[in-house]
């Protein structure tokens, strides 16, 4: 078969990248003190602006040159909270007279500190007199990288820092939604719900407990630089200008790997790179308080310094290998306001006339008229190889589940990714994270790229990996363990595992496929049940979150003799409502009345125990309950069989039904659309997790079903 153009492409430029790779590789490395000279100064992170006049930690700019004889290209990190893309492409042109590197081969990103001098115009925080320092200073990292060039050895770890990040975004209960900036009642998600675990159902994504090395060494072994990345939004001072956790991790890590005679050699330099973050802090609130990891910013730093060195320490150095980076350039739409709203805006602006804003409801006011006024933007997306390792750059803060769609699908399995390089564009979260709303959705110039804006990087993030690497992208489906395989061997004549990245289409892998679609109201990647046996080498098994979508599917001809089974985990308090949440149906979609089968968890009624209800239409149906009280947060099997007027539903294995009641099955016959997470009606949908959902065109015995949950 002729392969496709774009295959013979990438197979071209592996066939370039080969040959090259016997060319030396060259690196130089630097660490520039960028503290502003002139103080005070305005510093941003918050919706207000507030000035500072001292120094805490001095800031740096730590850059690192690679050439391979062929290709150089320049890497800076910069303690800096955020940088808009014009502000760096003049910089990369201003770097780029001075040094041999195109503004194309520059990469400079964020560390996100948020005690750093303002360099992006949002909320009004803007520190103008910084600019045209830390323009000098940025190109005069890339002139003295380039300058230290020696021939050097690159190497690759990575090892679990989990205890150090965690999901800060809480999915709120559907009874206390919280109204947003503009007094419309939108917040499902925010930042910091989980800290009152009645507000809440669950975390809104996955961590990425990633902490990535790309270590620079001599031929020699002695150290040059280490380039790490990790997904932690920030933990800095409220009190003076700070390099936040990132450079006291500098700093600790330079003092135990600098051990070079510093008259003949530069300095070992460490740099610390921001990760997909967006949604993640270091406090895990999934903890009771007590077991919550509450160090100081040093012992956190610390701690993270002896993950590094002991990663380190196994990392195996290379050298003759060869450099490559691609770039492109996304016309983007910024989600401008209405009429309604850009007039209430400009009302407010009237109003507070030229003094600063006072609360934040007036800098939201006045970013509704900057984004009326731009309409559009243009973001910078890269991706760059060095021998195996790749990286992946977006230019905004990326929530953690973007960096592990690139990372799980990037060409090369040693990828990292970096997000606020070369822009400064906020907050861009998945699309199915905007029907949650919260303050990270609300339109700003730190947060007012297109819906769409998170798939079009990601996806121009994965063609540049191609590029760079001659290869084409992985698939990422979770690895079928034995588990997974004796659900196979059932014969289900649909079988879904809730392993998506993203939404609508929900991949069946049985045998016969019949795909399902995600309704708005779901999120993805979830941690499932602790299944060893549903994935293979201790890889996580994945789940969806239901926030009040459905997972929605039509079976033809079901019969009155079926069975389903699936994984649950409910996140709904008991005490919220008569019912927890309904976390199957069958029947007719948009049915006013319980018509069909419906499988859930009580709440205020029959507490905590498993439900069902069946009826006939125009009958109020039956609600039966099992008799073991399930604790929220808690992984559990369930297994509902009908057979004929027989209805039995077994709980985590037990031959004995917790529930066996007698239905008439005579409209069942006719109801074909079936519904998990949800009812058909959508009333007291299922908030909380499902996994690995099965159906059976049978009525499976009580061994098969012992077996499917063994």
């Amino acid at each position: 078969m002729k392969p496709s153009s774009n295959v013979f492409l990438l197979l071209s430029c592996y066939c370039v990248t080969t040959t090259i790779a016997t060319a030396e590789l060259k690196v130089g490395a630097v660490a520039v003190d960028v503290t502003p000279v002139q103080m005070p100064v305005m510093v941003n992170g918050g919706m207000l602006g507030r000035t500072v006049g001292e120094v805490d930690t001095n800031l740096y700019a730590r850059a690192i040159v690679i050439d391979d004889g062929h290709e150089r290209i320049g890497m800076v990190v910069v303690d800096s909270c955020m940088m808009p893309r014009p502000y760096l492409d003049e910089v990369k042109q201003f770097a780029a007279q001075q040094t041999n590197i195109r503004p194309d081969r520059m990469l400079v990103s964020a560390t996100h500190t948020h005690s750093a001098p303002s360099v992006f115009d949002c909320f009004a925080t803007i520190e103008p007199t910084y600019l045209p320092y830390l323009r000098l200073k940025l190109a005069e990292a890339f002139t003295k990288a380039a300058a230290n060039l020696e021939p050097a050895k690159v190497g690759w770890a990575v090892t679990d820092a989990k205890k150090f990040t965690a999901l800060r975004r809480w999915i709120i209960r559907p009874d206390r939604v919280r109204n947003d900036i503009f007094g419309n009642p939108t917040v499902r998600a925010t930042m910091h719900a989980g800290s009152n675990w009645d507000d809440v159902t669950g975390t809104s994504g996955p961590e990425d407990p990633d902490l990535s090395l790309i270590s620079f060494q001599s031929l020699e072994g002695r150290p040059i630089a280490v380039w790490a990345n990790f997904s932690m939004h920030y933990f800095g001072s409220e009190q003076g200008l700070s390099s936040d956790y990132f450079g006291l991790y500098c700093k600790e890590l330079e003092s135990h790997l600098d051990r070079q005679d510093k008259t003949n050699h530069p300095p070992f330099v460490a740099a610390m790179s921001h990760g997909c973050s967006g949604d993640i802090w270091r406090r895990d609130y999934a903890l009771p308080p007590d077991l919550r990891y509450e160090p100081s910013i040093e012992e956190y730093s610390s701690n993270l310094v002896k993950l590094t060195l002991n990663a380190y320490r196994t990392i195996d150095h290379r050298d003759n290998v060869d450099v490559a980076m691609a770039e492109t350039r996304l016309k983007m739409k910024y989600r401008v306001p209405n009429q309604q709203l850009l007039a209430w805006a400009q009302k407010l602006m009237e109003e507070k006339g030229d003094r600063a804003p006072k609360n934040s409801r007036e800098s939201y006011a006045r970013e509704q008229i900057a984004l009326h006024q731009q309409q559009s933007t243009e973001v910078v997306v890269q991706a760059l190889r060095i021998g195996d390792i790749a990286i992946a750059t977006t230019p905004t803060e990326t929530y953690a589940l973007t960096g592990l769609k690139l990372k799980l699908q990037s060409p090369l399995p040693k990828t990292m990714v970096l997000d606020l390089t070369n822009g400064a564009d906020g907050y861009i979260p998945p699309p199915e994270q905007h029907h949650l709303g919260g303050y990270n959705t609300w339109p700003m110039r730190g947060a007012g790229l297109e819906i769409s804006a998170e798939p079009r990087i990601t996806e121009a993030a994965l063609g540049l990996l191609e590029n760079v690497s001659g290869k084409l992208r992985r698939t990422s489906r979770q690895t079928q363990g034995p588990d997974f395989q004796s659900v196979l061997e059932a014969g289900p004549i649909a079988y879904w595992r809730l392993d998506e990245l993203a939404g609508p289409l929900a991949i069946d892998s049985s045998i016969t496929p019949r795909n399902a679609w995600y309704e708005p109201g779901v999120v993805f990647f979830l941690k499932g049940p602790n299944s060893n046996g549903l994935c293979n080498d201790g890889e996580q098994n994945r789940a969806a979150h239901f926030a009040g979508g459905r997972l929605r599917t039509h079976l033809d001809n079901l019969g009155d003799r079926y069975s389903i089974a699936m994984w649950f985990w409910n996140g709904m308090p008991l005490q919220s409502r008569d019912i927890a949440g309904w976390m199957f149906s069958r029947g007719r979609e948009y049915a006013a009345g319980p018509q069909g089968d419906h499988l859930g968890i009580g709440g205020t009624a029959h507490a905590g125990k498993l439900v069902f209800l069946s009826s006939r239409r125009g009958e109020p149906g039956n609600l039966a309950a099992g008799n073991t009280k399930l604790q929220r947060w808690d992984w559990h099997h369930v297994t509902l069989v009908r057979d004929g007027h027989t209805v039995r539903i077994y709980l985590n294995g037990n031959p004995q039904p917790e529930i066996e009641v007698s239905s008439t099955s005579d409209a069942i016959l006719r109801l074909d659309h079936l519904f998990f997470g949800g009812r058909c009606d959508n009333q007291s949908n299922w908030e909380g997790r499902l996994d690995e959902v099965t159906v059976f065109n049978r009525a499976l015995s009580a061994d098969e079903i012992d077996n499917l949950y063994r």
